[in-house]
């Protein structure tokens, strides 16, 4: 697979896969991180003589365009950080945009308009990825988030141009989370939060292969504790998943560490009184977040790691009451980041919480894709990384 210093740019326009699903708030950019992200691709593009053309969904609009999920306020606020003009297409493909994109000169950005305003490009439509192609001389995916889709703009278009790369941000994904499947450092501890153990299945079976610890956090830890025996409260557990947390904490061993102390509620709401409860959960009351005993033992095993991953939250932690287990892993990563170790955050929920606790700069990466970290972590290949290939 080609990289993208590697391309003949000059002259050249570059179709661009970008991830700029960013949120809105009264026509204007509440978070730019995606977009900003995206800058070392589009920039290198710029200098080396090319003419960035690009692609993006927005949120999920329904059966066609929709003004409200427009790539207009993005538009602008890429404007507002890169030294070129933008121009923002009023579609995605057709006479319009095409005229658009032929009239492009060097130093001049375009962006299409929303990719999913079109019915096709959730479906991989040759049609749609046929339009395109025929925007650009060259393909570059940079939008890693959404690598594990098969659509239009991330697939089918790879297969109708002949030069392709993934951008910088891609690269950097694909080589950091390669380094974490082939070659971790030891001991290399894994984390794993959320709700549900059927949403982690594949990604703790693939990590027992090579972690040498893994803490469980998150509603998905009751699941594990109740098929232990343990007594769980009212506390959100998977009952038809219990033989499967039973065959995974064999396979594990006294690797896979659990909860030894839970903040507990009497509802799940942010006012609810909450208390710490030790071992057994007493009836009528819900773990929501994982105790202090825990989060002190955790610490302990990060601090202690060469390689880190973090996925998923330890509890509720959109909610302040609930949010000192999440912070405290949070602060862990960081401490084993300063004494070397190398770190990586991944997962919607995840990455919130350490950028809200102001120290995503303080890991070794923050992976920008949820679905796709976990993928390629489980060893699936990605449609959008594979359609790079030849």
């Amino acid at each position: 697979m080609p990289t993208l210093s590697q391309l003949d740019l000059k002259g050249k326009r570059v179709l661009v896969r970008v991830d700029f699903n960013v949120p809105l708030s009264d026509g204007h950019v509440e978070d730019d991180t995606r977009i900003r992200a995206a800058l070392p691709t589009i920039r290198h593009i710029l200098d080396q003589g090319g003419m960035p053309i690009l692609v993006s969904h927005l949120g999920r609009p329904k059966g066609g365009p929709d003004p409200a999920w427009s790539m207009a306020p993005v538009g602008k606020h890429l404007a507002s950080l890169v030294s070129a003009p933008v121009m923002v297409a009023p579609a995605v493909v057709g006479d319009v945009v095409e005229d658009l994109s032929r009239s492009l000169a060097p130093g001049e950005i375009l962006l299409l308009e929303n990719v999913r305003f079109e019915e096709g490009e959730t479906k991989n439509d040759p049609d749609l990825a046929d339009r395109l192609a025929a925007l650009a001389d060259v393909y570059v995916n940079d939008a890693f988030g959404t690598a594990h889709r098969a659509h239009a703009s991330t697939e089918g278009v790879a297969h109708r141009v002949a030069q392709k790369a993934p951008g910088f941000l891609m690269q950097a994904e694909l080589d950091t989370l390669g380094k974490i499947v082939t070659d971790p450092d030891h001991p290399f501890v894994a984390i794993v939060g959320g709700a549900k153990v059927s949403d982690k299945i594949g990604i703790i079976s693939k990590l027992l292969e090579s972690a040498d610890e893994l803490l469980i956090g998150g509603a998905m830890a009751y699941t594990f504790l109740k098929a232990q025996g343990v007594e769980t409260g009212t506390s959100l557990t998977e009952d038809d998943r219990l033989d499967l947390a039973r065959d995974l904490m064999t396979q594990a061993g006294p690797r896979l560490h659990l909860p030894v102390d839970h903040v507990c509620a009497e509802a799940f709401a942010a006012d609810a009184p909450s208390r710490i409860v030790q071992g057994a959960i007493p009836a009528g009351w819900m773990g929501l977040d994982i105790g202090p005993e825990t989060a002190k033992a955790y610490r302990a095993v990060i601090e202690g790691a060469r390689t880190v991953i973090w996925n998923g939250p330890m509890g509720v932690f959109e909610m302040d009451a609930f949010a000192k287990g999440t912070h405290g892993i949070a602060e862990a990563v960081v401490a084993a980041t300063d004494a070397g170790a190398f770190t990586v955050v991944g997962g919607g929920d995840s990455v919130a919480a350490i950028v809200g606790a102001g120290l995503a700069d303080r890991v070794s990466h923050v992976s920008t894709g949820g679905g796709a970290m976990l993928e390629l972590l489980e060893g699936k290949e990605l449609p959008g990384v594979k359609a790079l290939v030849g």
